[in-house]
């Protein structure tokens, strides 16, 4: 039996802990699980410290111009024919007067000619009517079916996309202690100044309690509050500035998006906030993207709209003018172009409004074991066991323990996925919520068996709440 040596402990965001040896870990940077493979994605937002030692330049491009919208030529003809029937219809009604007679049929004629010019005054103020719905475009939601071109996209965005700062110190070779800044994006969720960003964005600041600034399109700067962070298995973050009567973002729904479909990103490249627009198109979905070689895998759709660093933490718009994905990462290579990705809408709204109501996400599972990461494909091979991820031990009170789950048993299924890892594992158990109950495949001792688990819910600090949910 395979037999777990000294090691250091990983806590896990799912209610299960990795136990790993040395492991080669490349910082700030995203890996993309597939099969045995493993590629490298960079996080779209460092500036590094050691080749930026000045503050970034930060542009706002000008107001412009309210645009005009001027009715097609083809209404002129409209225009002509209202006013025909308006003077005809007048000539008929003074007619009345005099020819009570004739009362019964012009009063049918009069009647026509009242439907026909109604309906071409409805059909004149159909143009205006659009032209005002666009113009509130920035405060408003879109109409269901309606789109934007990419210029309404961008003066919209301008409103809602911000700049994040943070100033880190550091040593440089001299040995001098100096400040570089770290820039990010992020986006307006609330009027009253609830930003949402990635973890990485202000990760610094909030594990070595530096400041973080945040600055709109008018080039005004606030400090901002980390309300609360969701590191594990979502890289996500909620700052708060002390404003009123911003213009938040209106949420799309990201599980709608479609291979092929037209994608807006907007945000802070090279930490400059120059308010950058880059077009492209949904190239992938359901993609697995990891912080680490030992990180839970992220949920996250490809786009091959370029994105740099700075980029991250800011808003993917569809051809709406709504929020479908927050940029995360790109391809790494050098030579490789169009290889973004994002963090679909959907989930980060629901993560952020848990973040500003409570400060952690509720109602998250917890199987409450731990897991020893090193044992893999050679290890299975030579003790001829199966594939899994491979149990530790197992938290006492815990979800597993009422199960029937035992430390030297192998997890090789949750519900109607296969389990072949412990990210595999911790990417399961994230599809359950606390309460919900599984059926858990094991190998023990030589024997396939099932047992049924109700899962704990995990709280701060990863904890469990045995029976919670």
């Amino acid at each position: 039996m395979f037999a777990p040596g000294e090691h250091g402990q990983k806590e896990d965001g799912a209610g299960v802990s990795g136990f790993t040896g040395e492991t080669d870990r490349v910082s700030g940077e995203y890996h993309y699980k597939n099969g045995y493979t493993q590629r490298i994605y960079s996080d779209a937002h460092y500036v590094p410290v050691d080749e930026n030692t000045a503050p970034p330049r930060y542009y706002t491009p000008p107001e412009k111009p309210v645009r005009e919208h001027k009715a097609p030529e083809g209404k002129k003809s409209h225009l002509f024919a209202k006013v025909f029937l308006a003077c005809l219809l007048c000539a008929l009604t003074g007619g009345l007067i005099g020819s009570a007679a004739m009362g019964g049929r012009l009063n049918e004629r009069v009647a026509l000619l009242e439907a026909q010019l109604e309906a071409l005054q409805e059909e004149d103020a159909a143009p205006a009517l659009a032209a005002q719905t666009a113009s509130a475009l920035p405060t408003t939601a879109v109409s269901a079916g309606s789109g934007l071109d990419a210029g309404q996209i961008y003066e919209q965005a301008c409103r809602q996309a911000v700049g994040i700062s943070t100033e880190v110190n550091y040593t440089n070779i001299f040995g001098i202690t100096s400040s570089a800044p770290v820039s990010g994006s992020g986006f307006l969720i609330s009027d009253n100044g609830y930003i949402l960003t990635n973890y990485h964005v202000i990760e610094d600041a909030y594990t070595r309690g530096l400041d973080v600034t945040v600055m709109l399109r008018d080039e005004t700067e606030y400090p901002a509050e980390i309300v609360g962070i969701e590191a594990e298995g979502s890289d996500l973050a909620v700052l708060k500035i002390d404003a009123t009567g911003l213009s938040p973002v209106s949420f799309g729904d990201s599980d709608s998006l479609q291979v092929g479909d037209d994608i807006y990103v907007v945000g802070n490249p090279l930490g400059e906030l120059e308010f950058s627009m880059t077009t492209g198109h949904v190239s992938a979905l359901d993609r697995l993207i990891t912080t680490d070689t030992n990180a839970e895998a992220v949920n996250m759709f490809q786009l091959d709209a370029a994105v740099n660093h700075g980029n991250s933490g800011g808003p993917v718009y569809n051809d709406r003018g709504e929020v479908v994905g927050i940029v995360t990462a790109k391809y790494s290579d050098t030579g490789v172009e169009g290889l973004g990705f994002a963090i679909p809408i959907n989930e980060a709204a629901s993560i952020a409004s848990d973040l500003i109501s409570q400060g952690y996400v509720s109602g998250k599972a917890s199987l409450g074991v731990r897991i020893d990461e090193r044992y893999n494909s050679m290890y299975s091979q030579y003790y001829g066991m199966p594939l899994g991820a491979y149990v530790y031990s197992v938290e006492r009170g815990s979800a597993a323990e009422t199960a029937g789950i035992q430390s030297g048993d192998i997890i090789t299924g949750l519900g109607d996925e296969s389990v072949s890892s412990y990210s595999e594992l911790r990417g399961a158990i994230r599809q359950y919520s606390a309460g919900d109950t599984a059926d858990v495949s094991l190998y023990r001792a030589g024997e396939s068996l099932s047992v049924s688990v109700t899962f704990d819910e995990e709280l701060p600090g990863g904890s469990t709440g045995t029976g919670r949910g």
